[in-house]
């Protein structure tokens, strides 16, 4: 772990260029490292894929390069049946950079608790959370089912508009700069509706989950995820988690790893759970955590969301296509298209994101519309 803070400006959503941030998080934060595995299973080349170089979105036709430079990419990767068909960086990153997950972290953590529950450490998601952290009893999430947790229906009062500085996720960003306890954050939180009834978007969410399994399994994420995923997966490089002053783990958005393997977890997902002929999450974890299955969480507009995407268990679903995607702040993704046996995997560092709740100040769903056309490509 770091020993100290650093004051070096890595203010979110201010429009500064952050690329050379988002892969120096070790020497900003205090972090845990997650050290690769003793046996490393790189990618099989597979037969080169050329991106489609136009593709539709909102009855336009965007042009795939200009797209890309916009939204400042730093690295992209295609696996096609579990083979690497494309892989290219920018922006002073390449293979061997960590770069920040921020939400796409959400899935790992997700696939941490669906592990932790096929290892018998957490019984059921319909125990509640204050059963592994009573810590949270007398907040938003006393009582609150754990399955409502995972799919973002917690009942806690929560801003994530990251435009508005007194938001609450900018608030919990500012953590990230005073070291406050992200534990005791979560215990402050207050409720606003009924669990399991509203799908509303709320890293700290998240980070509850995080707690569950740390308090459940009695080990800190880093060492949990190391032996859980990154050991069995041959993950090829060390990641790491940005900690707050009481080692707990940013668990709504701190951990940091090459594009690589963020894309493994994505063919783990693919291939229901297994990997190499080992089941590693289990597979119905992997089908629950990607099938909405109730009204407030179903792909479309409804009153009771937020946003019109479906949510799983801390995956996104677009639509009813089947594809399911994890996605970060700036720009980061590991999407998954299970009928084409694609898996994409982004990161970026897309300085206008946040700045308001203007589409172009976020620029997800012609993203999405692009790792379509490269799933149809491929």
């Amino acid at each position: 772990m770091a020993a100290r803070w650093t004051t070096r400006n890595t203010k979110l959503f201010s429009g500064a260029e952050q690329a050379r941030n988002f892969r120096a998080m070790s020497t900003i934060y205090p972090v845990r490292v997650i050290r690769r595995s003793s046996k490393p299973a790189p990618f099989v080349q597979g037969e080169p894929l050329a991106l489609p170089q136009t593709f539709a979105f909102d009855a336009k036709s965007l042009d795939t390069q200009e797209l890309l430079e916009k939204v400042e990419t730093t690295g992209l990767i295609v696996l096609k049946d579990g083979r690497l068909v494309f892989e290219d960086y920018w922006l002073g990153n390449d293979a061997t950079t960590q770069s920040v997950s921020w939400s796409v972290c959400k899935s790992f953590v997700s696939a941490l608790v669906g592990i932790a529950i096929g290892d018998g450490a957490i019984a059921s998601v319909e125990d509640p959370v204050t059963r592994y952290a009573p810590e949270l009893a007398g907040s938003a999430y006393d009582g609150v089912r754990l399955k409502d947790v995972l799919q973002m229906s917690s009942g806690a009062r929560w801003n994530e508009d990251y435009s508005d500085p007194q938001s609450d996720i900018n608030r919990f960003g500012r953590l990230l700069v005073d070291g406050t306890s992200f534990d005791d954050f979560a215990a402050s939180c207050v409720r606003e509706k009924p669990p399991g009834t509203f799908n509303r978007y709320n890293t700290t969410d998240t980070h509850v989950l995080g707690m569950v399994v740390r308090l459940a399994t009695g080990r800190a994420l880093t060492d949990y995820i190391r032996d859980k995923l990154w050991e069995p997966l041959g993950m090829e490089a060390d990641g790491f988690w940005i900690v707050d002053t009481k080692g707990a783990e940013f668990a709504g958005g701190g951990m940091n790893a090459v594009l690589r393997d963020y894309a493994k977890l994505g063919l783990l997902y693919l291939n229901g759970g297994a990997f190499n002929g080992t089941q590693i999450v289990p597979a119905s974890w992997v089908r629950d955590s990607t099938t909405p299955d109730a009204p407030h969480v179903m792909p479309g507009a409804r009153d009771s969301a937020a946003l019109p995407w479906g949510y799983g268990y801390q995956w996104w679903v677009p639509d009813d296509s089947g594809a399911y995607t994890a996605i970060g702040i700036y720009g980061q993704f590991i999407y998954v298209d299970a009928k084409a046996r694609v898996v994409i995997a982004k990161t970026s560092a897309f300085r206008d994101y946040g700045r308001s709740a203007k589409p172009e100040h976020y620029r997800t769903a012609d993203q999405i519309a692009l790792f379509k056309a490269i799933a149809a490509a491929a």
